[in-house]
């Protein structure tokens, strides 16, 4: 009992130097922490006034003036441009008749160039831009292009004056016989093709004329007979049969299927397939068997720089509205 009695006693006596000790410590504790507190608010307030300084010294990042912008929005146009080119679509301008009334004079066509990197082949009855297979454009007018229009030509941005295109229809594919005699009708292994929905009106389907009119001929593999829909006033594969390829387009000269009349805007439509290529039977080999006025048609590659424009103006719109928001 008396022991626990002076244990409490003890206690007590030990109780109150803690506490003392500890008020002690506690006012150093607050004045020191005051001390502290006022010390890093001090700092603060320094650090903060110091960066409003430097960024009212500074101002605002002002933005790039438009004519230092305008450079970059043509380069884009440029490399859109000869992208679409090279790899998407093109476009052709129509400089003869050879084509009436499926194209114009002054027409613009869009030519897909895609799909034959997809291993795509022409098929009967399309529309196609192919390179010239063996100078069927010989005696036609030339043009010396100076440096810049070379350039020009290059990406696409004006017609191309020593690329030798032309555009005719796929009448045979590689393992047809095509057969013209007399006026027509224009036969495909043996079967008659109805062409009063493109042959220019007037036109037969074939000329009665010895000098390609009549004909009857197979197609290699890998290559197309192609012919004009203005029959009278085409120079195609009928009368340069005596060329390297027999008259023959190689498959790998074909640029590309026209698939759009692009303008004018009041001729603008699709370039389709005519239904009689669509015939029963005309994928079945047949088991039986005056020059024309103006030459195939060249077609010169045209502006593509509406298509380059659609790309680049979102990408002008959106930098404007960024530069609104600063």
């Amino acid at each position: 009992m008396a022991v626990g009695a002076r244990s409490g006693h003890d206690g007590e006596e030990h109780r109150g130097r803690p506490v003392q000790s500890a008020a002690s410590t506690a006012d150093g504790a607050v004045t020191s922490g005051t001390s502290g507190s006022d010390s890093a608010v001090m700092d603060d307030g320094e650090a903060g006034r110091t960066d409003r300084t430097a960024a009212g010294a500074a101002g605002p990042k002002k933005p790039r003036s438009f004519w230092k912008e305008l450079p970059i929005l043509v380069g884009i146009a440029l490399v859109l441009a000869l992208l679409i080119k090279t790899f998407l679509v093109q476009a052709f301008s129509i400089p003869s008749a050879s084509m009436q009334n499926t194209l114009q004079e002054g027409d613009r066509v869009l030519v897909d160039k895609l799909t034959p990197w997809f291993g795509s082949e022409p098929e009967r009855g399309e529309v196609v831009v192919f390179h010239d297979p063996d100078n069927w454009l010989a005696g036609e007018p030339t043009v010396n292009p100076n440096a810049v229009q070379k350039v020009l030509s290059w990406i696409g941005l004006m017609p191309s004056a020593e690329e030798k295109d032309l555009i005719k229809r796929v009448i045979g594919v590689g393992g047809d016989t095509i057969e013209c005699n007399g006026t027509g009708p224009l036969k495909v292994n043996g079967h008659a093709l109805d062409e009063r929905d493109y042959v220019y009106a007037g036109n037969t389907p074939c000329s009665d004329d010895d000098t390609g009119g009549r004909f009857k001929v197979t197609v290699p593999k890998g290559y197309i007979w192609v012919m004009g829909d203005h029959r009278q006033d085409s120079k195609d594969s009928r009368y340069n049969q005596n060329d390297r390829h027999h008259g023959m387009v190689p498959v790998k000269d074909v640029v590309g299927r026209a698939i759009v009349k692009a303008w004018p805007i009041n001729r603008w439509g699709t370039l389709p397939v005519p239904d009689t290529f669509d015939q029963p039977g005309l994928d079945s080999p047949a088991s039986a068997s005056s020059a024309p006025a103006s030459p195939t048609v060249a077609v010169a590659p045209a502006v593509p720089d509406v298509v380059a424009l659609a790309g680049v103006v979102p990408v002008a719109v959106w930098r404007l509205r960024v530069r609104r928001r600063r």
